[in-house]
């Protein structure tokens, strides 16, 4: 799990408000006296996996540092609808200033959370450890991988400077120029520093069988049928760690765990996860 740069998180809440305009709800203005205090509670209205709830007191601090966040569900925590989150304290403006945004993202990384944990179990029993991918919204990259982990999935990469990773783009520009699968990989290796990782994408048997000639640590095998990856486990024989990718969701998933492939990368667990349901009610 990648830790979090608080001066990041900081930088990432105040962007959200700032696009929100918080400090101008004119709507609020109207219809709510400056000093007057309330009592609200975020509350789940759908089944899933809480994630970022660390994130709910930073927000509302950030509108008010008198608010007060009482969280009354723990990270990670399957929660129902009807679930008390969060009791929040204080001036009822900045409550409600600080409302959809705190919404927003509980909602969000909640969701991918949720999705993630629905892969998790689909390959339960297996060795296959579920992967993110870079697929994430800009600016959100730190939030959304950590919110995999709270579902039980892995980190890959964070950004490009993480490890390396041998893409069909990079592959096709270099053949142009006669360069062979084995000296593409043995010319990262040469020229990246001790202990970096380096990954190569295959997209067929013949090339997988290419890679395992060099000392690459992972081979992507990318968009290949479920026979195609049996084969390339059998002929690996746990000689280097296999990865799966493209094309993969949650009905044909299992299949894919079962070949013996070591990790499954799925940008669906960010790109395409579905909102967690949560509202906010003032009670007082």
């Amino acid at each position: 799990m990648y830790k979090q740069p608080q001066e990041q998180i900081e930088s990432i809440i105040k962007l959200a408000l700032e696009e929100d305009d918080f400090e101008n709800d004119i709507t609020s203005g109207v219809l709510v006296s400056p000093d007057k205090q309330g009592v609200a509670f975020i509350i789940a209205k759908e089944e899933g996996f809480l994630a970022c709830a660390n994130i709910i007191s930073p927000v509302f601090h950030t509108v008010d540092h008198s608010i007060k966040v009482n969280l009354l569900q723990k990270e990670g925590r399957k929660v129902k609808p009807g679930d008390l989150i969060a009791e929040i304290s204080g001036n009822l403006k900045s409550i409600l200033g600080a409302e959809r945004v705190v919404l927003n993202f509980l909602s969000h990384l909640s969701g991918i959370a949720t999705q993630t944990a629905r892969y998790v179990e689909k390959v339960k029993g297996t060795k296959a450890v579920i992967r993110d991918t870079r697929k994430t919204l800009p600016g959100m990259r730190l939030l959304e991988k950590y919110a995999v982990t709270v579902g039980g999935g892995e980190n890959h990469r964070l950004n490009l400077a993480d490890s390396i990773l041998i893409k069909d783009n990079h592959i096709a520009s270099l053949q142009k120029e006669g360069v062979t699968l084995i000296e593409i990989i043995n010319r990262a290796r040469q020229d990246s520093s001790k202990g970096t990782i380096i990954e190569i994408e295959v997209n067929t048997v013949e090339e997988a069988a290419e890679a395992m000639k060099t000392d690459v640590d992972i081979i992507m095998l990318d968009n290949m049928n479920i026979e195609e990856m049996k084969a390339v486990v059998a002929m690996c024989g746990g000689k280097v760690k296999l990865e799966a990718s493209g094309g993969i969701n949650l009905d044909n998933i299992r299949d894919v765990a079962l070949t013996g492939i070591d990790y499954i990368s799925i940008g669906a667990l960010t790109h395409s996860a579905k909102a967690l349901d949560f509202s906010l009610e003032v009670e007082s």
